[in-house]
């Protein structure tokens, strides 16, 4: 049995006559009080339904769980700044928290070569039952949408056989399509980014830190923001092991200039075709009246194996 009305078991049939029992007081300020949206909560706190079926999603029908395709085409490191990434598991979690039960899958598809480093992100926002939900395709993603949906109900720039009244393959007048954000909308200065480090740069100085890479292909990832003013940055690799080499005596991987990250946070990172001691250096030398104060996060990401990202030390 699915769970779903018109297809309980005794047992399930039992379960929400109590828990409507339970919760009669409540009814009256539910949005709802039919048994579509009552078995949600019961599937959502037992999740021992099968998410294989859902009513038809026609004007008039109940629709009890709804299937999305999320399109990574253009997904690039500046979608996964860290307040970005906040939001997405906010989002999230509130979709988990007051619509339990409701996505039936989600469909990734065009997902970029740097997608892994993505999805470790942010799959710690999500529950176990949805990530069992997440399907990211290959090539062949037209091929398997049709095989979910319907291809009347998918869009032809999607692979099925929809288009608009005027002929539109991408069904413009039924999908509102992202673009870019206006002007207006911006947050900037309203946005103050706060990393898990935090380092003072002196006037005239520079601040170097190691990080210790030890499987070649690995992704050298930074996320750094100064304080009332630019600060200098580039990334070097230590040609000797053990004690101190200077700079200009240590392998230029990434080449320093000045940031203008009290305006726009950094965010960037290195693929490290070898592996090694990497220092990333913070250069305030060119100033000689005023110290910044640089807020950072690094991560050493291994290479898309499977494995959780490691937790390197300063």
């Amino acid at each position: 049995m699915s769970g779903r009305v018109g297809d309980l078991s005794p047992k399930q049939a039992e379960s929400l006559t109590q828990f409507r029992a339970r919760i009669q007081d409540l009814v009256p300020l539910l949005p709802a009080h039919h048994d579509h949206y009552l078995l949600r909560w019961l599937r959502g706190e037992t999740s021992s339904s099968s998410s294989s079926s859902s009513s038809l999603s026609q004007l008039g029908k109940n629709v009890e769980a709804i299937s999305l395709i999320y399109d990574c085409e253009g997904l690039g490191l500046k979608h996964i700044w860290k307040p970005a990434i906040e939001t997405y598991g906010e989002i999230l979690t509130m979709f988990e928290e007051n619509y339990p039960e409701g996505l039936k899958q989600v469909f990734l598809i065009k997902a970029p070569k740097m997608f892994p480093m993505a999805y470790n992100l942010i799959k710690h926002f999500l529950c176990e039952e949805t990530r069992r939900k997440i399907l990211v395709l290959g090539s062949n993603w037209q091929e398997v949408l049709r095989q979910h949906i319907d291809p009347d109900q998918l869009p032809v720039a999607y692979g099925g056989t929809r288009t608009d009244p005027d002929g539109d393959p991408r069904c413009r007048t039924m999908i509102n399509y992202g673009g870019t954000v206006p002007r207006s909308y911006y947050v900037q200065d309203s946005v103050k980014v706060e990393y898990d480090g935090s380092v003072a740069v002196g006037r005239g100085s520079v601040v170097q830190l190691e990080y210790d890479v030890t499987a070649a292909s690995s992704l050298l990832r930074w996320q750094f923001a100064s304080d009332g003013a630019d600060i200098g940055f580039g990334v070097y690799r230590r040609t000797t092991e053990g004690g101190r080499q200077e700079v200009a005596e240590m392998l230029q991987v990434v080449p320093s200039e000045r940031y203008n990250a009290h305006l726009v946070p950094e965010d960037s990172c290195l693929t490290c075709t070898e592996p090694g001691v990497y220092v990333l250096c913070f250069d305030n030398s060119y100033s000689i009246l005023q110290s910044k104060r640089v807020s950072y996060k690094v991560e050493v990401l291994p290479p898309p194996d499977g494995q959780s990202p490691r937790s390197p030390g300063d």
